[in-house]
């Protein structure tokens, strides 16, 4: 029985946990998505926080302090300008009743021109009267003392002076700063322009450019080259771009070099459209399809090969063929072979051929401009059927004509 007693006693015996201290760690237990987690406080960190809440605390109560402190401050500040303000106002108004009352002295001084001293006297009372406010007004307001007034009115003479002198100075350095700006906006706009204003210029003349050297590719095989600066009209030994001199206006060097660079372009695209006019490029017939081309061919009428010295166009009989430079009629006839053919001198050593017409509506010696009619598609001559035979002669030899009329003057 005593073993028994034993195994109860072991069996019912509590072991007590030591007691933890305030601070020690502390756990809080929570559940999400259906599982436990565990999140641990350390001691350390609860100290950190009491401190935290303490010193909150502590401003809290200094604010409120500071607060209650300066609106008793402002509140006695602002009882005492009401005082003040309620004397002024009292003191202005005496001021002007003694200011109408002497008016009226005077006016009745000027209509009965009589001894007015016992009028004097009264308003002069009431002026000593008036005085004596004024001085109540000073002694009770230390900050309104005769000599505190006349100090504060220099003082704040000489300040509303300096801020007067610095408000000009910094309206004009704020508008001389809008003005540089503006003189900036206006200098980049007129550089855009003049950028854009040189790339159209430089780009029309490029395109005159590309069309003398299309055409050169026919010349070139037949050892030919047409220069265009070497065909100049103007008189004289005299000669290039009109560039006025604004160095001694404008002294921005960018903006002097893209003027001349405009300039130049303007001289060189007037200087070439004057050349290109007197150059036979474009269509002499707007419909057509070529049936022969320049150059060597099987002969039309026998089983032979032949130079052909020109392109056969065929079109409509009666579409009508236009010249595509200024220039001289020198033929306008029948020609054997060339049926009804049509010779126009364009100057510059360039000649152009119009052969098989059906009509033709020029005459020799007339002047023709660009697309003016020289006539109309035919089938005279040594021909098989109505089309235009085209030639283009550089300096008496003939070239091929197809570059021609590929190429484009603008």
């Amino acid at each position: 029985m005593k073993r028994k007693v034993n195994k109860k006693a072991k069996e019912y015996h509590v072991s007590y946990a030591e007691k933890k201290k305030f601070f020690s760690d502390k756990e809080i237990i929570f559940r999400s998505e259906g599982r436990a987690k565990v999140l641990t406080i350390t001691s350390k960190a609860q100290v950190v926080l009491l401190c935290v809440i303490c010193l909150v605390g502590l401003w809290c109560f200094y604010s409120y302090y500071l607060y209650n402190r300066t609106g008793n401050i402002l509140h006695s500040r602002d009882l005492e300008l009401v005082q003040t303000r309620h004397a002024y106002l009292e003191l202005m108004g005496d001021f002007v009743n003694l200011h109408k009352n002497v008016n009226n002295m005077i006016e009745n001084i000027e209509k009965r021109k009589a001894n007015a001293s016992p009028e004097l006297d009264k308003y002069k009372q009431q002026a000593e009267v008036l005085e004596g406010k004024i001085k109540q007004i000073t002694s009770q307001n230390d900050w309104v003392s005769d000599e505190k007034v006349s100090q504060q009115i220099s003082i704040n003479e000489a300040i509303l002076q300096r801020d007067i002198a610095a408000s000009e100075r910094d309206e004009l350095k704020a508008q001389l700063v809008e003005m540089q700006n503006t003189m900036e906006e206006l200098r980049n706009a007129e550089m855009e322009v003049f950028e854009k204003m040189k790339a159209i210029t430089s780009k029309e003349v490029q395109k005159i450019k590309s069309a003398f050297t299309e055409i050169n590719v026919p010349l070139r095989k037949q050892g030919l080259y047409f220069n265009a600066l070497a065909n100049s009209k103007k008189d004289g030994g005299k000669g290039g771009p009109y560039v006025p001199d604004l160095k001694s206006v404008i002294k921005d060097k960018q903006m002097n070099e893209s003027i001349a660079s405009i300039y130049k372009n303007i001289d060189d695209l007037a200087y070439y459209k004057e050349v290109i006019e007197f150059v036979p490029i474009g269509k002499p017939v707007w419909s057509y399809w070529v049936t022969s081309p320049f150059g060597s061919r099987p002969d039309p009428f026998q089983n032979k090969r032949a130079y052909h010295k020109g392109i056969d166009l065929a079109s409509r009989t009666g579409n009508k063929i236009k010249t595509q430079a200024k220039g001289k009629v020198i033929r306008a006839e029948y020609a054997s072979g060339y049926g009804n053919l049509v010779v126009v001198d364009h100057g510059n050593g360039f000649t152009t051929k119009y052969g098989h017409m059906h009509k033709i509506y020029v005459k020799k010696g007339q002047h023709v401009d660009y697309n003016d009619t020289l006539g109309e598609v035919g089938n005279t001559g040594r021909s098989t059927g109505p089309h235009l035979h085209y030639e283009v002669l550089y300096r008496g030899r003939p070239v091929d004509p197809m570059p021609f009329m590929k190429a484009k003057k603008s």
